[in-house]
């Protein structure tokens, strides 16, 4: 591992930001108490919700954490695209008696106010997601003492990464569950996604910065294998999310091992990103038709998300899962970085004892 990641963390172990409630100051604490990398979801929320959780973390901890931040997103959403999907929603607003969002409450999810707290109040890690922030931005993180993290689907982006100044890059595989951190959305990509392992050597040969692997990581053998190939770190979120100390909606938790949920897939459905999810009715009844318009269809969808959880209806969830989600081990967040640890351990010795 690079130094600077060695110095944050005792195992090379992160623990994905996992917006929507999942990442909660209670798992990050836990994870980095355990010896990996906790970290926050700045996304949704806003600055002064986000600078609360990062208080309660620094109540809860002393070890380093991290804090992941959405960056804003272009305004290139066809609005004529976004009312037609409002008026394919209507029913379900009528079969959840909750009114649909307004497509435009917001496109910078507070991002300027919250670069503000944390340049003023600095964590020891921000990532990045949906894209780069400029080199004015991590130079003044670096000047801050705080370790720069971007997500990146392409070596492409990794490059951009490297350009601006970051001191690591997230490197996502299709394979991860939750939205794909693409810096740009182009719908002529769906689909195109590159697994991790293949995507790990090929950033490693197109950047000099050190790598955390994510994507459908669930044992400590998946993580050796990113390891030999040129990562630093794995990241996990799917693993973590059904944890005691998860903040995701209990039918969440259930449904990653439920056999009624049989596989995951891409959709545009509940944000109007391509984000991987459980299959499920509103997935396989709107997926189709939902435009490519973050965060528009996010906004319009919220509320019937909500309404369904409340419901108990996880057929009108979002239920974000990595490919390999039937791997979940309900065990407290500290003993699952534990298990990870002793599987790791063991998949290198078998493979020194295989070199030998």
């Amino acid at each position: 591992m690079s130094s600077a990641l060695t110095d944050l963390c005792r195992y090379p172990i992160v623990q994905a930001p996992m917006a929507g409630g999942a990442s909660c100051p209670q798992l990050a604490a836990v994870v980095s108490e355990a010896g990996g990398l906790g970290f926050l979801a700045a996304g949704y929320k806003t600055a002064d919700g986000m600078y609360q959780e990062v208080k309660q973390v620094r109540g809860l901890t002393g070890q380093p954490f991290g804090v992941n931040l959405f960056m804003p997103q272009a305004n290139t959403a066809d609005p004529a695209a976004v009312e037609v999907y409002r008026h394919q929603l209507a029913g379900e607003a009528a079969w959840y008696e909750t009114p649909l969002g307004d497509p435009d409450s917001g496109r910078d999810d507070g991002y300027e106010a919250k670069l503000a707290i944390l340049l003023d109040d600095p964590v020891p890690v921000v990532s990045f997601t949906f894209g780069c922030p400029t080199r004015e931005v991590l130079d003044s993180f670096a000047k801050a003492g705080t370790f720069t993290v971007v997500t990146v689907t392409t070596p492409e982006e990794a490059q951009a990464a490297q350009w601006a100044g970051a001191d690591a890059v997230c490197v996502q595989g299709v394979e991860a569950g939750g939205h794909q951190g693409t810096h740009r959305d182009d719908p002529a990509t769906d689909g195109c996604g590159i697994g991790l392992l293949s995507l790990v050597a090929l950033v490693r040969e197109a950047v000099q910065l050190p790598i955390v692997a994510t994507g459908g990581l669930m044992r400590g053998g998946q993580i050796a294998g990113a390891l030999a190939a040129g990562a630093v770190a794995a990241q996990l979120g799917t693993a973590f999310l059904v944890c005691p100390e998860s903040g995701a909606n209990a039918l969440h938790k259930q449904a990653m091992t439920n056999p009624l949920f049989v596989r995951t897939e891409l959709t545009r459905a509940f944000s109007g990103r391509p984000a991987r999810g459980l299959v499920n009715r509103f997935m396989r009844e709107h997926g189709p038709y939902a435009p490519a318009a973050y965060p528009q269809v996010h906004h319009l969808t919220s509320g019937l998300r909500k309404a369904a959880a409340k419901a108990g209806d996880p057929q009108g969830m979002a239920l974000w899962a990595g490919q390999a989600h039937k791997m979940a081990r309900d065990l407290p967040a500290g003993r699952l970085v534990e298990v990870l640890v002793a599987e790791l351990d063991s998949a290198r010795a078998a493979l020194a004892l295989g070199r030998s």
